[in-house]
């Protein structure tokens, strides 16, 4: 799974997320794009599963890229823990989405394999999201 091999601090405020994505909205690699039309937060296990569906459904034909990289960290309390005595260690590492952003992309692959493949990978995620084909084809 996707984690960060170091950050500069271990503990992160959980913030804002308002507007749409200003960076990585756009289609850069591949043919066909799943593109985020609500927010939230991808963890690293979700996109392990929707990778996997992917890549699954297109028999590892084509090439995938992975767009968002789970980078903030979030931390949990352990069950039937007090409340005070400061803040918990990070627990997982999530990506921050907001609508607009591009997930993953593929290339070399039919329409309608990117469409089952992706449809798949949405199954996976928390999120509400699209197909994105080229223009020219």
């Amino acid at each position: 799974m996707l984690l960060p091999k170091r950050v500069k601090y271990r503990k992160q405020q959980r913030g804002t997320s308002k507007g749409n994505a200003t960076r990585g909205f756009t289609k850069s690699f591949g043919n066909y794009a799943l593109k985020s039309i609500s927010r939230g937060v991808l963890s690293s296990r979700h996109i392990e599963a929707a990778r996997k569906a992917i890549s699954h459904k297109t028999k590892r034909e084509g090439k995938l890229w992975i767009r968002v990289f789970p980078s903030k960290a979030v931390s949990k309390k352990p069950n039937e823990t007090r409340m005070g005595s400061g803040k918990a260690p990070a627990d997982h590492y999530v990506a921050v989405i907001r609508p607009g952003k591009i997930i993953f992309e593929i290339s070399g692959v039919s329409e309608s394999v990117a469409r089952e493949a992706f449809g798949r990978a949405s199954d996976k995620l928390p999120l509400s999201t699209m197909f994105i084909k080229d223009d020219k084809d």
